[in-house]
């Protein structure tokens, strides 16, 4: 393994860890109820897309609204930011809210699932024998992190699993809709829009709520989640991809639930159940699979 292989790696495991922090440091952030999720998620978009295009500005001046110049690049942002981006971001967050950091984190990694599914249907074609098998693994995987083996009941609150599952679906669209765009422009650029575009919904929350009783210790989390949580975990990512394999980083992102499931358990004691783990590795084996169809 060369050197720029392991610096790959290192990047990729880093910026999921961030990523799973940022999880269970929301999870923190809405003990305090005056904190909602869509004045969290507003905040994040918006200052982490503006740093994006500061970045990319800073490196490339006048080019930051280039995307804008062409009709076919606009449409497509526009898709991307408020059918990929915005409910992205907001059924993760929602998830973490009703649920905990762990299962909503796991969950949104049934995007594979959903993605096979569209896949088939636009292309008109069975899925390939890995793909069922993902579809079983992650299927069976939901089932044990729901109801934890019982039959009869939900272990998961129910806007937990819808908004969690939602999490994984807009986790297909955002991973569909921008693929010829982040082919043809920087990703900074075409996240940064994004973001920017999609944290404008959130405005009003945003500037009308009044947070209350807020700690110093909550305001740090905020900083973690916009600073650390979004933008350095996505530069990492960025940089990953520089040196490893795109499907070797999607499998070195299960390190982002491992994260938050171990943060979550050790400092915010949420509780787990063995059902639990075991269906979150099924769901992960999903992702794996996936990745090592891609090189065949």
């Amino acid at each position: 393994m060369s050197k720029d292989q392991r610096l790959g790696i290192l990047f990729a495991i880093i910026g999921s860890m961030l990523w799973g922090t940022s999880g269970s440091v929301a999870q923190f952030v809405f003990t305090n109820k005056s904190i909602s999720p869509l004045w969290l998620v507003g905040i994040r978009m918006f200052f982490a897309g503006s740093l994006l295009l500061i970045w990319y500005g800073i490196s490339d001046g006048k080019k930051v609204f280039s995307i804008w110049k062409n009709r076919s690049s606009a449409i497509t942002l526009l898709f991307f930011a408020f059918l990929g981006m915005l409910p992205s971001q907001l059924a993760y967050f929602m998830a973490i809210k009703y649920g905990n950091a762990p299962t909503a984190t796991v969950l949104q990694f049934l995007g594979p699932l959903f993605i096979i599914i569209y896949l088939a249907i636009a292309n008109w074609k069975m899925p390939r024998r890995i793909d069922l098998i993902s579809i079983a693994l992650a299927l069976f995987g939901t089932f044990l992190l729901v109801t934890q083996g019982h039959f009869n009941k939900l272990a998961l609150a129910p806007l937990a699993l819808i908004w969690g599952l939602l999490a994984g679906l807009s986790q297909a669209s955002y991973t569909l809709i921008p693929r010829k765009l982040l082919h043809e422009l920087d990703a900074r650029l075409v996240v940064g829009w994004a973001m920017l575009l999609g944290s404008i919904p959130f405005l009003p929350v945003v500037v009308t709520t009044k947070v209350s009783h807020i700690t110093l210790s909550e305001i740090l989390s905020v900083i973690f989640i916009v600073i650390f949580g979004t933008m350095f975990a996505y530069l990492l990512y960025l940089k990953s991809v520089q040196h490893i394999e795109p499907s070797t980083t999607g499998m070195l992102s299960a390190f982002e639930p491992l994260t938050a499931t171990i943060l979550s358990v050790t400092l915010l004691s949420t509780p787990i159940s063995t059902p639990e783990i075991i269906g979150g590795i099924f769901i992960l084996a999903t992702a794996f699979l996936q990745s090592i169809g891609s090189k065949s």
